[in-house]
């Protein structure tokens, strides 16, 4: 799909109308819609117990991004592993990290998914292959190599995908882990979501590249730009990287366009981005928009969707509740787990 740019090279999506769905199963796009709608509204839920004073540090959400991290993890395997950045609720849902143990852990609990230990930016679960994200920047990519080295290792057909935003694009350690992963010719995706800022930082401040897939050529890597706030986009896209990857021709750099509804954390406003920009960016919410495009197809209608929407509505209050009536861990927790 192209993308235009504007003065400045900020990227602007394109206007979409609803997309054809007849390829697609019934029940892959009404599980695409459940488990976005879930990522958005688990989101607005954390928000509020943030301003609560019920989660301790600060938080990072994810709302806007939901396609891109939905879209990617329908196309995985529960044993195909990730890995995580600081942004990582949605990640963690989209691959399968329980809810109830997911609130938990932001609230400090017991019994959260990393024991109470990791909050926000600590998140994640290798029950279903979610390596428990990481909050150092770009920290991840190497470590997706190295899992994808042992699955080759072992003659398994188990892949390995690294999630990143556009701010890991200049480190070394992205750079190192492709590098790697194309001389090895390992089976690992990486998956850059690029809503454009690193922090407060626009991308084209630090970058001349006008799309960051352009530097997977450098390693002999196929780079291929799609537009993340279609779901159906990065699904179909993703499939076909996965495929590449677990029949033994390497890896494919994904670069996903995307944007943030808010800033970078919790008590940023964001300021610093162009009101227009916004504006043209939220009107091609990924959520609402997949909503209208199933609502266009005659298998749909308003009352099941509506039902899908209440009963994640139920699957996060009951996910409160349990985090809420959880104990915090003992004190001797703080020295489980942990190497002399």
């Amino acid at each position: 799909m192209s993308v235009a740019s504007s003065a400045g090279h900020a990227w602007l999506p394109p206007a979409t109308e609803p997309r054809p769905t007849s390829g697609h199963e019934r029940d892959f796009l009404l599980e695409t819609y459940r488990r976005m709608f879930l990522v958005r509204s688990f989101e607005q839920r954390v928000n509020q117990l943030f301003l609560k004073g019920l989660i301790p540090g600060t938080i990072h959400l994810s709302q806007g991004q939901e396609a891109t991290t939905v879209g990617t993890c329908q196309a995985l395997r529960t044993d195909d592993v990730i890995t995580m950045t600081h942004r990582a609720h949605g990640q963690a849902l989209a691959k399968g990290v329980p809810t109830r143990t997911l609130m938990a852990e932001l609230l400090g609990k017991e019994t959260g998914c990393s024991g109470g230990k990791g909050g926000s930016l600590h998140v994640g679960d290798m029950a279903v292959g979610a390596l428990t994200s990481i909050a150092i920047v770009g920290a991840g990519c190497p470590i997706a190599t190295g899992f994808a080295f042992a699955f080759k290792q072992l003659g398994t057909d188990r892949i390995a995908l690294a999630f990143f935003g556009d701010g890991t694009a200049n480190k070394g350690d992205l750079h190192e882990a492709m590098n790697l992963a194309a001389t090895w010719t390992l089976p690992v995706v990486f998956v850059c979501e690029n809503n454009f800022y690193a922090s407060t930082t626009n991308l084209n401040a630090v970058m001349l590249n006008e799309r960051v897939a352009e530097r997977a050529a450098a390693y002999h890597m196929p780079g291929v730009t799609i537009f993340g706030n279609d779901p159906l986009e990065v699904y179909e896209t993703v499939t076909a990287a996965v495929e590449r990857a677990r029949t033994g021709s390497g890896p494919t750099f994904i670069e996903s366009l995307t944007y943030r509804h808010g800033g970078h954390k919790r008590d940023d406003p964001a300021a610093y981005r162009p009101a227009q920009e916004v504006e043209l960016w939220k009107r091609r919410d990924p959520v609402s928009t997949f909503r209208a495009t199933l609502l266009a197809d005659s298998r749909f209608n308003e009352d099941e969707l509506a039902a899908a929407e209440a009963s994640v509505t139920d699957e996060i209050e009951d996910a409160v509740r349990f985090a809420i009536d959880s104990p915090y861990p003992p004190p001797e927790a703080a020295v489980s787990n942990v190497y002399a």
